[in-house]
């Protein structure tokens, strides 16, 4: 592992108006109250859209040094796009293995970020040919390429180009990559992938972040139920 507590340092000039975003979202109020802690190597955050968890996943890339925009440390952004507020603001407890990458220069830190919508873009730039593959072909072979070597590795939602196998070979990589000594941070709505053995898993909401184990969260609820009996579901939407 590289971190175990991430945290805002927030200067007593800094100055928020109350209830702006993203500072209202509970998960974020509760990183600046006490911080974010990492117990294991592999850790999923789960909650419905808007809940906060891609904005602490992008947070804590940018914080590292990833490039926001989606790709490796030491890159210049593919965009003009700054940091966000958050993300200027995030501080790590990190192991000494973390401690080495973050105290030296920005190449020394090792790690990329996946964001499902810039991933192409991204994986282009590494120089990996995925014009010639479909969408989680690329995927699939960025986790390959890109996900060899001890460093933090932070996904938002890689599911949504994967189908159920790739999914599970996802799965596969990101159990051998946390035998590595690498870290794996990912914001995901799949039950599929949350299961990884040995995971740590944060159910995001409205009280913030809490451990939560798999059987108990609510996304294996209701994809649970609804294959057992769509048509409970589908009749409050379609009205049949």
């Amino acid at each position: 592992m590289l971190i175990e507590r991430a945290y805002a340092h927030v200067p007593a000039t800094d100055e928020f108006p109350p209830g702006a975003w993203p500072w209202r979202v509970p998960a974020v109020a509760q990183l600046l109250d006490g911080g974010l802690r990492f117990t294991s190597p592999i850790t999923f955050l789960v909650g419905e859209n808007g809940s906060g968890k891609s904005t602490l996943v992008e947070a804590l890339a940018e914080g590292f040094g990833l490039d926001p925009y989606g790709g490796r440390a030491g890159y210049k952004y593919a965009s003009s796009r700054e940091k966000s507020d958050l993300g200027q603001r995030i501080r790590f407890d990190a192991t000494r293995a973390g401690r080495r990458m973050l105290d030296g220069p920005r190449t020394r830190r090792k790690g990329f970020f996946l964001r499902a919508e810039t991933a192409l873009d991204a994986l282009e730039r590494e120089d990996v040919a995925v014009h010639t593959m479909s969408h989680g072909e690329g995927f699939l072979t960025a986790f390959r390429e890109m996900f060899r070597q001890p460093g933090l590795y932070v996904m938002d939602e890689p599911e949504a180009a994967l189908s159920f196998t790739s999914c599970l070979h996802l799965v596969g990589l990101m159990h051998e990559l946390a035998g590595t000594g690498a870290q794996v941070i990912c914001a995901t709505h799949s039950p599929l992938l949350t299961a990884t053995p040995g995971a740590t898993i944060l159910e995001i909401g409205e009280d913030g972040a809490r451990s939560a184990r798999w059987e108990d969260l609510a996304i294996v609820d209701h994809w649970r139920r609804y294959l057992t009996d769509p048509h409970a579901y589908l009749r409050h939407i379609i009205g049949t």
